[in-house]
């Protein structure tokens, strides 16, 4: 991962950029370096291990036919490679107008480089992700609900958005994740709790397709229309 300009002050977890910031949030087991990243000599890390409590179809169920199962991060990242890109909420702006819609139309793409699975994840409960879902028309990635965001702060990228109402979310991020392996991560600047903007400059779907393809992104997609 390229490091932001030297007006930009950031340390280089595990060779990814997050901002000074996140220190108080970590997990203990991310150990911290100083700048310039070496990706030569990145360490890598593991996905936290934490039991997602999801919603499935079970048409045997009347007249609701969903029923609550526990998915374990091994049942998600266990021998596979997978996409994970993780943001503030369900039906909000950017959200919903380009990073989860571009991730769903580049999806055949990130299949022929070898991903098995694109996860949308966002502090939310499985209900509001279920049916941002069907209000966005999402058919492949999986929208994956860290209600309680334990995922989020054991991955150190949970902050407080109370600013907006919102309380605590994840900050915007990509990683790439092989048989439970960090291998890249894609973190928006500017990490803060009640941070005044989104950022959304990194974690979007074209640059993660140019890093697998070993290109330069030519950028963030344009948005598709929203409101509200």
């Amino acid at each position: 991962l390229t490091c932001t300009p030297p007006s930009v002050r950031t340390f280089c977890v595990n060779n990814y950029q997050v901002l000074v910031s996140l220190e108080r949030h970590r997990s203990p087991w991310i150990p911290f370096q100083q700048p310039p990243c070496q990706s030569d000599k990145m360490a890598v890390s593991t996905v936290p291990d934490v039991v997602f409590k999801c919603r499935v179809r079970d048409d045997s169920i009347k007249p609701n036919p969903f029923k609550w199962l526990d998915v374990t991060t091994k049942d998600l990242f266990a021998g596979k490679k997978v996409i994970v890109f993780a943001l503030p909420g369900a039906f909000t702006p950017t959200c919903s107008s380009n990073h989860l819609p571009r991730y769903e139309e580049l999806y055949g793409e990130f299949q022929s480089l070898g991903v098995s699975d694109i996860i949308c994840l966002s502090v939310n409960d499985a209900f509001v992700m279920y049916n941002w879902g069907l209000k966005i028309g999402s058919k492949n990635v999986k929208l994956l609900g860290d209600g309680n965001g334990e995922f989020t702060r054991k991955m150190g990228m949970l902050v407080d958005k109370s600013n907006l109402g919102f309380g605590m979310r994840t900050w915007r991020y990509s990683m790439l994740v092989d048989d439970c392996k960090i291998t890249k991560m894609f973190a928006e600047p500017g990490f803060a709790d009640n941070a005044g903007g989104d950022p959304f400059e990194c974690s979007d779907a074209d640059t993660m397709l140019a890093f697998l393809k070993g290109t330069t992104s030519a950028g963030v997609a344009q948005p598709k229309a929203f409101e509200g």
